[in-house]
């Protein structure tokens, strides 16, 4: 059986899917369920409507992630719309619970435009102890993660920029011990400029890079001062003064290399 195969059939048997709901109390009597439901489901009600915050006390919102994407960047799919990201957000919820024993229900929304995005996941506040924003295309993600952080009380965490990063700049700063090189002294090149790279480069930057030694390049070549293709706000942040336009051309010289765009730039 082929990669392929054994993949479509991992997802379809013995039932589809990755995920289910198991109830974590007994439900086999009659005075069970009259505890799980009416009359007795009542009483929580009644405390939490007195205080909010018992709601942590008496249902699983404190360990109930939503992993939320519109399926605007998937993994190396690209824009493959939110139906087909779900086995991608799925799987999230797969590491979720193996991993960290955290409950997850994968969202997978249709939203036509970055502000009604945020709007629907905003609304999950009284669900959810948490959001895990996915797979959503550059520039859109980051003005997505700094409303809802803005806008909700619980934590928000935009993994393809805040993961990635994390274990990017450990294997970094190790690289640099190995070698013996000063973080405040190397050069870097960047291949990539969506939320990844972004999110890679603002760490490496707080930990003490210099902003003035890092060149970012995306599909158009170097991002430097004055170009006018495909650059956004974002992307502007990182143009630099340079007579390099490619990324051989940055890559001569350079310290380090982040590879963070697509296979077989180098």
């Amino acid at each position: 059986m082929s990669t392929e195969e054994n993949a479509l059939s991992y997802h379809q048997y013995p039932r589809p899917g990755k995920v289910a709901v198991h109830p974590t109390k007994p439900c086999v009597t009659s005075h069970d369920l009259s505890l799980a439901y009416t009359p007795g489901v009542a009483e929580p009600c009644l405390r939490i409507a007195e205080n909010p915050d018992d709601v942590f006390r008496y249902t699983s919102k404190g360990n109930l992630v939503a992993v939320v994407t519109n399926g605007t960047a998937v993994l190396g799919l690209g824009n493959i719309g939110p139906e087909a990201a779900k086995p991608v957000m799925e799987g999230k919820a797969v590491l979720f619970k193996s991993f960290a024993e955290i409950d997850v229900f994968d969202l997978e929304l249709n939203c036509a435009t970055p502000d009604a995005f945020i709007e629907a996941v905003a609304a999950l506040e009284p669900t959810f102890g948490g959001i895990n924003l996915e797979d959503i295309k550059a520039p859109e993600c980051f003005y997505i993660e700094e409303q809802l952080r803005k806008r909700m009380s619980i934590p928000v965490f935009h993994d393809d920029q805040h993961g990635t990063a994390i274990i990017t700049a450990a294997a970094f700063l190790n690289a640099l011990e190995v070698v013996g090189k000063k973080i405040e002294e190397v050069s870097l090149v960047v291949s990539g400029a969506g939320a990844a790279a972004v999110a890679c480069v603002e760490l490496l930057v707080s930990l003490g890079l210099s902003r003035g030694n890092i060149v970012m390049c995306d599909s158009s070549g170097v991002i430097y001062e004055g170009r006018d293709e495909r650059i956004n706000e974002i992307k502007q942040r990182y143009a630099v003064v340079t007579s390099k336009r490619t990324l051989a051309e940055a890559l001569e010289g350079a310290d380090a290399f982040l590879g963070l765009s697509t296979k077989g730039v180098v």
